[in-house]
């Protein structure tokens, strides 16, 4: 099974990024919850050359990705999960859990910690909240996250399948609650129970520092609930509050350049302190 996984797993991974990315650039325009501060043909040149990067990025280091490791940790029966002997159901299940929790408080990492801020805060920089949004992330700190999710797989020692599926579900539904999309409110109120939802995690790009470090989930709502990281709303409406950093508000943060250097700049950090 983890070799036809394997075999197939760029297809996979291209089809669904493709096909998700699609509907929600589509469903955006029909139903737009905020207007735009800037046109989209000034930022998602640079929003969309940054996966792009990062793609080639973890190909060139990484001899195997996170899906690949699992099928070496099986392989080489590392990894807690390959020890026991339980349905294949069930592993699915709570792998799924465990690596969202792991990006949970990865994320949460990378907001406390000053020096992983200066990669992460590109991804808050954007002046605008759509589904390119979802696309920026600096490479180094997708090398980052690349090393942990391995460290991850080789310790849990998951299914090749039961890794590519979170990947899968981690990217798509990133790019769906990064839309910026007006869900109505019951759908809001019911989707959030469990799954993070546009207005969900557009608080965490709020200008405001309280509601920046808060809502970290990509994928479950729960980990924000039971850690007390939860901000309902923000405090100015989804309509008026200002999204990305104040200490970046010139159109120059949609520039490539720029956000790649961004990490070498002295700047505020999440909490407004003023690093160097």
């Amino acid at each position: 099974m983890d070799a036809v996984i394997l075999s197939h797993e760029g297809t996979i991974r291209l089809g669904a990024f493709a096909g998700i990315l699609l509907l929600v650039a589509v469903a955006e325009r029909l139903w737009p919850r905020r207007r735009p501060s800037q046109p989209r043909l000034r930022r998602w040149p640079a929003n969309f050359a940054i996966v792009v990067i990062d793609t080639a990025v973890l190909r060139l280091l990484f001899p195997l990705l996170a899906v690949g490791a699992a099928s070496l940790a099986a392989e080489r029966g590392w990894g807690l999960f390959n020890q026991l002997a339980w349905p294949g159901w069930l592993e699915l299940i709570l792998a799924v859990l465990a690596f969202d929790a792991l990006i949970y408080w990865q994320h949460r990492l990378f907001h406390a910690v000053p020096l992983f801020w200066r990669l992460h805060k590109m991804h808050h920089a954007d002046l605008d909240f759509d589904v390119s949004t979802a696309l920026r992330f600096h490479p180094v700190e997708i090398v980052l996250s690349m090393l942990i999710k391995i460290a991850a797989v080789m310790l849990l020692g998951p299914a090749a399948v039961a890794v590519l599926l979170f990947e899968v579900l981690l990217n798509g539904l990133a790019m769906f609650n990064h839309g910026n999309l007006r869900l109505p409110a019951t759908l809001d109120r019911g989707l959030r129970r469990v799954l993070v939802t546009p207005d969900f995690h557009r608080v965490h790009h709020s200008v405001r520092p309280e509601e920046t470090n808060s809502n970290y989930g990509f994928n479950l709502t729960w980990w924000d609930h039971l850690f007390g990281s939860y901000r309902a709303q923000p405090a100015d409406g989804h309509s008026g509050m200002r999204i990305g950093l104040e200490a970046y508000r010139d159109p120059v943060c949609s520039n490539l350049g720029w956000m790649l250097m961004l990490p070498f700049r002295g700047s505020e950090d999440s909490q407004g302190r003023q690093t160097t």
